[in-house]
């Protein structure tokens, strides 16, 4: 019987969903992780297979930051550990444990023990709506990024693709970190169909998957 697997890449799913999900709460963690599984039942109708054709839901992420840091302008420390973003990470992972069909895949959070200028401060600061004397605490974020995570996106594809457990691979992503397992995929003879929920993707990148399709709300 044909089988489909959807990979979920966490951070930008979470991105997205605040984007195309704007009515809904994003900081319930429950309710996240229904959508996901939603969102995966209407892949599956999009390709014309029933629910009882999919594989599983593998949801890749990483533990949240617990760890006191000094903000960079007032001096106070702050436990991240007991933030409400970490709460949410941590319930939502809980949540998605128990999900029929899904599989968690937790990387590594590295991070320096430093600040970094947030994006949209950034911005502000090169349009001079915002000067250098005025940055404030709220303005900084903690300089970290995910590690492992690429890694067992491209490992899962390949254990998929070479036990031939799917015919097909649906991929929740928006960069083209993907690309060398996509192409190993294809070669074997998977399906390999990439949802950047909306986002805009590069045009040359069409060349690395069998399909584009987006299957929730599309943002304004």
């Amino acid at each position: 019987m044909n089988r489909t697997a959807i990979l979920v890449d966490g951070a930008f799913f979470l991105a997205r969903y605040r984007k195309v999900y704007g009515e809904r709460d994003a900081g319930d963690a429950r309710a996240v992780a229904k959508t996901l599984f939603g969102m995966a039942l209407e892949h599956l109708k999009a390709v014309d297979r029933p629910r009882e054709q999919l594989y599983r839901i593998y949801f890749y992420d990483c533990p949240p930051l617990e760890k006191n840091l000094v903000k960079p302008i007032s001096g106070d420390s702050v436990d991240f550990g007991h933030t409400g973003a970490a709460a949410f990470r941590r319930e939502l992972h809980d949540q998605l444990r128990r999900q029929r069909k899904m599989a968690l895949r937790l990387g590594r959070l590295a991070e320096r023990g430093e600040w970094q200028l947030k994006r949209n401060a950034y911005q502000q600061l090169r349009e001079g709506s915002l000067r250098w004397d005025d940055l404030r605490d709220e303005h900084f974020e903690p300089d970290m990024r995910q590690t492992q995570v690429d890694m067992k996106i491209g490992i899962d594809i390949a254990a998929l693709t070479y036990k031939k457990l799917v015919d097909q691979i649906i991929l929740v992503a928006g960069d083209a970190d993907f690309i060398p397992a996509a192409k190993l995929a294809r070669y074997e003879g998977i399906d390999f169909i990439l949802d950047p929920m909306w986002q805009g993707i590069a045009p040359d990148l069409h060349e690395h998957i069998d399909g584009l399709q987006s299957v929730c709300p599309r943002p304004f």
